[in-house]
This record gives C-alpha cells, sequence and structure tokens, in this order.
C-alpha cells in the first residue's frame, strides 16, 4: 500500500511544536487522505454563516461536530447535531454546538465546527468501531469490534499486534463474536469485508509509521455492501508512545541463556554447612543431584562446605564461574553482584526476597543497574532457583527433582512451581527444566522461550504469570517458537482490574485480559484457564500426535458418557464428525442392534473387549477420521485394565502401519480405572479416570495450537 508519509510528518510536527496532545478535525482528515482511510465530505467553519454556505456545498443532509482539541468526547459535549437539512439549519446547529461547547468546558480552544457528509445507516450498513492504542504491556495494538452502542454494551471487540498482515486483519473482522450481523440477517446485505480488512491494515500501518499517535479512533465506521467510511477520526498524540524499547538481542539473550542452563561452574553465595539455612539447601542440591560441573561454596570464613572447599569472595575462585545462586539477605546482594560482575559470571540467581515484592524498588533497580554494568544477566529476585535436568543442574533450596522428560516449565510464584514439582513428582510426567522467575527484573519469558527453541532437549513449553515485563518480545519470541514446540500460557489475574479510565473508545475496551487473550492467540500460544489444565496440558499434549483435520469421533460404552463428552467437545472448539452412511454401515457391524452409530457411537456398556477392539481400529484405520474420543465404562466383561491394554495394543499396531492419531480416553468406573488411565498415558494414550471434560480438554489444547501455530492454522 502507498501512503504519503512526508505529509502526515508535517502535521505531526507541527502538533508536537505546539505541544498539543490530539490533532484536530481537520489534521486528522488530512491523515486519513495521506493513508487511504475513506471519510465523507468534510469542511471546517468558523462562522454560523460559513457553516451554513459548507453545508449547502457539501449537499444535505449533514451532520456538524464541535472541533476542539480539548473537547474529545463531543457527544457528551452537547457538540453533535445530525439531521440538519438546510442552511437555516445549519446555522442554528452552529450556534447550539459553540454555546454546548463553552457551557462544557469554559477555556476549551475552538477551532469551529465540522461540517461533515450525513450518511445514510442502518439498512445494509452497520457501525463498527476500529482504534489503535498504546498498550503498556504489548506497545502498538489494533482493535476492531461493533460501533455506536453495542460498542459499550457488548465490547465485543478483538485485538491484535500492529503491525498486521492482510490476513490477520481480516481475521479480527471474523473474530467478534456477532460476525453475523456483518455477513447480513433479516435480508440486509453482507459488508464488504475485504473493504473493512484494508481499512484495519491501513490503520495498522499508521501507527506503525507513526508510533507517536498513542491512540486513534475510527468510531464509528459506517461498513456497507460497497465499502467503509470512518465518520469520526480521532488521534492522541505523544511522544513517550513513539520512544523505542531497548532490548537485548536474540544473539545475545541466547549466548547468556546458554551458560546460565548449562554452566560448566556454579558459586553459591552465602554456602552454609548449616542445616535449615538456604545456603546449604542449595549446596545440598547441587553435590547430591549429581551436577558435574565445579561447584565453589562462597562463605566470608572460608573453610569447607560440604567437603568442598569454600573461598571468602568470588574473586579468589581461582577458574571462570558461569553461574552464581546467591542466599544472602538483599541488602548484601549489590556488593557481591559487583564482584561476580568483575568475575565475568554470566547469570545471577537471586533467590533473597526484600526487592521490589516489599516496596524496596530502589534497591531492585540498583542491582539492576549492577547488572547492566557488568553484562551479567539476572534471573530474580525472590525465587526458588532453577532446575535443569538434563546437566542434573539443581539450584534451588526446594526439594530435588530427577525425572528427566521434555517438558520446561516456568512460574513467577514459588508457590505455584512448588506445585509444579508436586504434580510432575505424582503423574511421573519428565521435565526438562522447572524455572522461577520471580520479580522478573531481569530476565523474563521469552528469555527462557529463546532458550528453550534451541533445547533439544525440551518439546513443549508451559509458563505461569502474573504480567510480562515486555509483551511485544514475549509475542514475536512466542510467534517463531510456537511454530516448532507447543507455548502453553497460565495468565493470572485474568479478572482483575478490568478496562480502566481512558481518553477514548478504544481505550477504554482495552481491558487488560481480553488484549491478553487474543494477543496470546495471534502468537500461537495455548492459553490454559487455571494451574490444573496448564499441567494436563504439559503433560498430554506431548503425546499427542499433531491432527490432520477437523473430525473428532467419540467412540463410548455408555450413553451418559457420550453427551457429556459432546459438551466437551462444544465447549474446546471441536468439530464432531458427521459420519457418511458407509462410515455408519461400517459401524454398525461392530456394535449390537440395540446400540446406536452416529456420533457419538455408542457400543453400549456390556459388549465383550473384541466390540472396543473393532470399534477403535475402525476409527484408526479410515483416513476420514481424524482423531478418537474414547468413554469407558467399567464392567466385569470388559475389566479396566483388559480395556487399556487393548486399546494400547490397537494404537501400537497401527502406529506401526504409520497410522498415528490422536486418541484420548475417559475412563468411569471403581478404583482400577486409575491404573488402567495410568497405563494407556505410559502407552502413549492421553486417558483420565473420572472425567469426561479433562482428556477432552487436553484435545482441544492440541487442536488449538495446531491451529494457531501448526498445519491446521489457516
Amino acid at each position: 500500500m502507498s501512503y504519503d508519509k512526508a505529509a502526515v510528518q508535517t502535521i505531526l510536527d507541527q502538533a508536537l511544536a505546539d505541544g498539543r496532545t490530539s490533532l484536530s478535525a481537520p489534521e486528522a482528515k488530512l491523515v486519513a487522505d495521506a493513508y487511504g482511510i475513506p471519510t465523507p465530505g468534510e469542511g471546517l467553519a468558523t462562522t454560523a454563516e460559513g457553516a451554513a454556505g459548507l453545508a449547502a456545498e457539501i449537499g444535505f443532509p449533514v451532520v456538524l461536530k464541535i472541533s476542539s482539541p480539548d473537547i474529545l468526547h463531543k457527544t457528551d459535549a452537547g457538540g453533535v447535531v445530525v439531521g440538519v437539512d438546510s442552511p437555516a439549519a445549519a446555522q442554528a446547529a452552529y450556534e447550539k454546538i459553540i454555546a454546548n461547547a463553552k457551557a462544557y468546558k469554559a477555556d476549551a480552544e475552538i477551532s469551529g465546527v465540522q461540517v461533515q457528509k450525513m450518511l445514510v445507516t442502518g439498512g445494509d450498513v452497520q457501525e463498527v468501531i476500529i482504534g489503535a492504542m498504546t498498550d503498556p504491556t504489548f506497545g502498538k495494538i489494533v482493535a476492531f469490534g461493533l460501533g455506536g452502542v453495542l460498542v459499550e454494551v457488548l465490547k465485543d471487540v478483538t485485538f491484535r499486534l500492529a503491525p498486521l498482515t492482510g490476513a490477520e486483519a481480516r481475521a479480527m473482522i471474523d473474530g467478534i463474536n456477532a460476525r453475523e450481523m456483518l455477513e447480513g440477517i433479516r435480508g440486509a446485505k453482507p459488508v464488504d469485508k475485504d473493504a473493512l480488512g484494508e481499512l484495519v491494515q491501513r490503520l495498522s500501518d499508521l501507527v506503525t509509521d507513526f508510533p507517536q499517535f498513542a491512540e486513534v479512533d475510527l468510531n464509528p465506521v459506517l461498513a456497507g455492501p460497497d465499502g467503509a467510511t470512518a465518520v469520526d477520526f480521532r488521534i492522541i498524540v505523544d511522544t513517550e508512545a513513539g520512544k523505542p524499547v531497548e532490548r537485548y538481542s536474540q544473539e545475545e539473550i541466547l549466548t547468556a541463556m546458554m551458560r546460565i542452563m548449562k554452566p560448566r561452574a556454579v558459586a553459591v553465595i552465602g554456602a552454609s554447612n548449616e542445616d535449615g539455612k538456604i545456603g546449604n539447601s542449595v549446596m545440598k542440591n547441587l553435590v547430591n543431584g549429581g551436577y558435574a560441573g565445579d561447584i565453589y561454596p562462597i562463605n566470608p570464613k572460608g573453610g569447607e562446605v560440604l567437603g568442598l572447599k569454600a573461598f571468602p569472595s568470588i574473586l579468589d575462585v581461582p577458574g571462570d564461574v558461569d553461574v552464581a545462586v546467591f542466599a544472602v539477605p538483599a541488602k548484601f546482594v549489590g556488593g557481591a553482584l559487583e564482584q561476580c560482575g568483575e568475575k565475568g559470571v554470566a547469570g545471577a540467581i537471586l533467590i533473597p526476597s526484600g526487592f521490589a515484592e516489599t516496596g524496596e524498588q530502589e534497591l531492585q533497580d540498583e542491582i539492576v543497574a549492577i547488572a547492566r554494568k557488568h553484562n551479567v544477566r539476572i534471573l530474580g529476585p525472590n525465587i526458588y532457583g532453577y532446575y535443569y535436568l538434563p546437566e542434573k543442574l539443581c539450584a534451588t533450596f526446594c526439594t530435588p527433582y530427577d525425572v528427566q522428560g521434555s517438558v520446561a516449565l516456568s512460574s513467577q510464584s514459588g508457590g505455584i512451581g512448588m506445585a509444579i514439582l508436586g504434580f510432575s513428582r505424582s503423574s511421573r510426567m519428565g521435565v526438562s527444566a522447572i524455572v522461577g522467575v520471580g520479580n522478573k527484573a531481569d530476565i523474563d519469558e521469552d528469555d527462557l522461550l529463546t532458550f528453550f527453541e534451541n533445547d533439544d532437549n525440551t518439546n513443549l513449553i508451559a509458563m505461569h504469570l502474573e504480567d510480562l515485563k515486555d509483551g511485544r518480545a514475549f509475542a514475536e519470541t512466542a510467534s517463531r517458537v510456537s511454530k516448532k514446540k507447543p507455548v502453553i500460557v497460565l495468565k493470572a489475574g485474568r479478572t482483575a482490574m478490568g478496562a480502566k479510565a481512558a481518553s477514548s473508545h478504544t481505550g477504554a475496551l482495552a481491558g487488560n485480559d481480553k488484549v491478553y487473550d487474543d494477543i496470546l492467540r495471534q502468537s500461537g500460544v495455548v492459553r490454559a484457564p487455571g494451574l490444573n489444565e496448564m499441567l494436563q496440558y504439559a503433560r498430554g499434549i506431548p503425546l499427542l500426535p499433531t491432527p490432520k483435520g477437523e473430525n473428532v469421533v467419540i467412540i463410548t460404552g455408555a450413553g451418559g458418557s457420550g453427551v457429556l463428552l459432546s459438551d466437551a467437545c462444544v465447549d474446546n472448539g471441536l468439530q464432531l464428525m458427521t459420519i457418511p452412511p458407509d462410515l455408519d454401515a461400517a459401524f454398525k457391524k461392530f456394535i449390537p442392534p440395540f446400540g446406536a452409530a452416529g456420533n457419538p457411537i455408542d457400543i453400549t456398556g456390556g459388549e465383550p473387549p473384541s466390540t472396543y477392539r473393532n470399534t477403535v481400529a475402525l476409527g484408526l484405520e479410515d483416513e476420514r477420521i481424524h482423531a478418537l474420543i474414547l468413554g469407558y465404562w467399567h464392567t466385569i466383561v470388559t475389566p479396566p485394565m483388559v480395556f487399556a491394554k487393548l486399546v494400547a495394543e490397537v494404537v501400537e499396531e497401527y502406529r506401526a502401519k504409520g497410522i498415528d492419531k490422536p486418541v484420548v480416553a475417559s475412563l468411569s468406573g471403581d478404583v482400577e480405572v486409575e491404573e488402567a488411565a495410568q497405563y494407556l498415558f505410559e502407552h502413549g494414550v492421553v486417558a483420565y479416570p473420572y472425567t469426561t471434560e479433562t482428556p477432552v480438554q487436553v484435545l482441544g489444547a492440541k487442536y488449538r495450537w495446531a491451529r494457531n501455530a501448526g498445519p491446521l492454522g489457516t
């Protein structure tokens, strides 16, 4: 798309030179013209007579609006008159608007009154809002939703990071809940979605090219079968919104993280022989955990700690040190960190609390400045430490863990970190890493993602977070990583705060959680609604092969389970396959006459193992079926372990033939179903006892990843 950037720069420069925080209506009109954003015919009147003349020139009916940098919400100020249909009415409207504006804000600077062609609404025309704002977490984001009163009542809005591709812009339009209104209802013609998508993209390009435009609000935009026109165009200016964020390069991040996660030598500052001390627990975990690198206890008294020579200072250590784990009070961290910088340490693992989380922001800022001066990366402070199992590295004061696998987990909270540890142990889920990030004074989630992206020992990343320090950096990194490995996020605080007071409709609609939700999805991230779901996704998703299509089939031995499984499919965005006649007939060969084909396929509860085997085999064999959900009902005819072993055998048989589809199972019955579910998990089938929701949630999460970042993506 071609734009007149020079014209916009001239307007912006003048606004900044004047010290203004917004553009006037005529300036906004010129910006719209420069970026090909359609607006109605209009002009600025400075007298009542001028308003009458402009109205006649533009053609009745017209709308008159106050033009003032001090009055952004024109309607609230009585600054809008619609349906003006004569010169006399235009004069009267002008005088009324000026009087209302002065009454609303006596010291307001008034440029005049904007006279604008009144566009036809209703019928085939729909009001929408298109806007952009500078989000404190993600930077420039674009919003699209229903306009007029509906936008304030329903808040049916989608958000994306700018800049947008054409496909992303179109996805925003199709992403609102009320998209059917744009497709034509009750005889109305569908709006021109291509024109709307182009308008969204042009606005995205505008705020990308001119980041000093802190907020841009097109509300309403009138969309019809023949195009879309922005009736009102409001632009807020802020020089701070255009300042670039300082970031480490990907190469710098990876270099530091490789030394931190795979250190050749670790020093423990505050190492101790005294049981109950953090410095003692860290030392025990490093020594007893089997870490093969050099371990250097640092203690002012020297001597030995756990049989290893202790050094009064890290500067006294004879060899290089990659990582220093701090187990000293907050007030001693700064001095020791200076020494780490002199030593050339790559990472400082700050376990101590007593920083920003307790109101000591200055102390935290001080240690960050020291670290930046010496190019030391900080993990923490206020953390439990971290585990990296391929190196047998247990740099934490918490319980050790040694079940290695391919799942990397992180948490902003120590309590959540321990829940992760306990779940992993209880469920026998192997992990590659567990990392606490705490206050995130420096290292945060996008640094971890960069490492795990390049870590052959990690196939899935799951993260608990309460906020993102640099949401755009995270989103950009996650977009890249999620195409290779699933990224699961549990974002805490989703109901807190809500939409804050803002100076425009777009800003007011940008409720924190909705922005997170849309942008995480845009980045290919799978969002977990709760801690248990995040952990179950982490455990189950790696076992499921990527589906090749959307057709899901339920095979169940209990009608009640089939109903609940069907509900769960709807809740998790899964598409139950419409069974074609030939496949229906094929299933009926294996189920009793009083069973039910269709979908769910109810084989009934009294059937022998062969019925389960045959129907599951048919579901795997038919290439039109892309995923199977099994509902098992405990009977003596087919006991739980018999069911588990036959399902595992059939799945493995077809995998050997090159047919590998996602299979999940819900087991209802007595306590024996617990062992059966665990057996299935160990043989690559995601299975849970006593729940119909959880296996479908895991399958749904796999599908969301495949759609957002994988082969099913559009």
